[in-house]
């Protein structure tokens, strides 16, 4: 078995796949990189066993065959080489030969056949989903997603898809985030949730693709495929908690603000809350928000007043300075909507601009008790 690859493109390859590669592995194979070359296609595949990547090379060989190659190793190696052609033979004494143009270099390899096998999905529902969409739908949730291990069904992204659109909710219970599009559609109903490590691994790649990715799916495993590549993960299993139930409906109260700068101010004035709560204080009253936050045990507090459009009555509400400030930074408008209806009810945060046709992004901040 012999093939020629160029040492950057299979480096760029490589170091996606590798993200898969978990850094310390209950069986030794998993430390490998599976190669599957038949003729001119070389197929590079890395596996947790909950997750599997694959990535499909065009190549100059004439072979076919399998091997294990340690990915630790060939990463390291790969980084060093300048731009240039490698030649790779598997040689009779289990080892793989690499020849550059200024050297040989040999790494012993596995038989590919100990690689575990992926599983092949029996008459999986598919659903088209634009890169750019896909991408777009899991930076804005999967920040929202618990890491509870006790409450699995919470550490991923809830997938719904149906003929009226796509929607995909992450929550911890302090905060969820919904974000749905209508101009995406899928030709059956359907539900699954998903782990956060496959939809990291996807969220980098997607941003630079402008493909369709193909989504496969039933009820224990889904497949990403797109490009050149193919990621398949088993699905959190279990039932997801009723989001819309948690959303309040009636919001009387709206407060539409700059987002920038009350990101800017809440930053600045969490600097001083409490180290453990993270509190921080609304206060809203007419076209006036004030925000403020005590640490009592320090003696710190700050406070800052800023010009804001508010319907409602005046109200004092708290939250974790931390939840709305990560929620304000996924944001990208220009100005957002604070909607609120009591002090022991959860805020709801929108933007007011800059949304695609058909798409909506709703997030949920539970608000902490003040103490008065």
């Amino acid at each position: 078995m012999k093939f020629i690859v160029s040492s950057s493109y299979l480096l760029k390859q490589l170091q996606v796949l590798g993200n898969v590669i978990n850094s310390s592995n209950t069986l030794p194979i998993l430390d490998n990189f599976l190669f599957e070359l038949d003729h001119k296609a070389l197929t590079v595949s890395a596996s947790d066993l909950e997750t599997t990547m694959s990535a499909t090379l065009d190549i100059d060989s004439t072979s076919i065959g399998s091997v294990a190659v340690p990915a630790k190793l060939l990463l390291e190696i790969l980084k060093t080489f300048p731009e240039q052609p490698l030649t790779f033979t598997v040689e009779e004494n289990s080892t793989i030969e690499i020849s550059s143009n200024s050297g040989k270099y040999a790494l012993a390899y596995a038989p590919g056949e100990e690689f575990p096998k992926s599983v092949n999905l029996d008459e999986p529902s598919v659903t088209l989903v634009p890169a750019d969409v896909l991408a777009t739908a899991i930076s804005k949730t999967i920040f929202a997603a618990g890491n509870d291990d006790l409450r699995p069904v919470m550490s991923g992204v809830f997938f719904q898809f149906s003929p009226q659109g796509l929607t995909f909710v992450a929550t911890d219970a302090h905060k969820l985030v919904k974000y749905a599009r209508t101009d995406v559609t899928a030709s059956q109903v359907a539900d699954f949730i998903m782990p956060k490590k496959p939809l990291t691994i996807l969220k980098n790649i997607l941003g630079a693709s402008d493909a369709e990715v193909k989504i496969e799916y039933n009820d224990s495993n889904a497949t990403f495929s797109f490009d050149n590549y193919i990621l398949m993960c088993r699905l959190i299993d279990g039932k997801y908690p009723n989001y819309e139930a948690v959303i309040p409906k009636e919001n009387p109260n709206k407060l539409m603000i700059d987002r920038s700068q009350f990101l800017s101010s809440v930053r600045r004035v969490a600097i001083f809350s409490n180290k453990t709560t993270h509190q921080i204080r609304l206060k809203i009253a007419g076209a006036e928000l004030n925000i403020s936050a005590e640490d009592i045990d320090y003696s710190n507090k700050a406070e800052e007043r800023l010009t804001c459009d508010y319907q409602g009555d005046d109200m004092q509400i708290g939250y974790n300075s931390r939840f709305l400030t990560e929620m304000l930074t996924n944001l990208q408008s220009d100005m957002i909507m604070l909607e609120m209806s009591l002090p022991n009810r959860a805020g709801i945060l929108t933007p007011v601009d800059g949304l695609e046709e058909g798409e909506t992004v709703t997030m949920l901040v539970m608000p902490v008790m003040l103490n008065n």
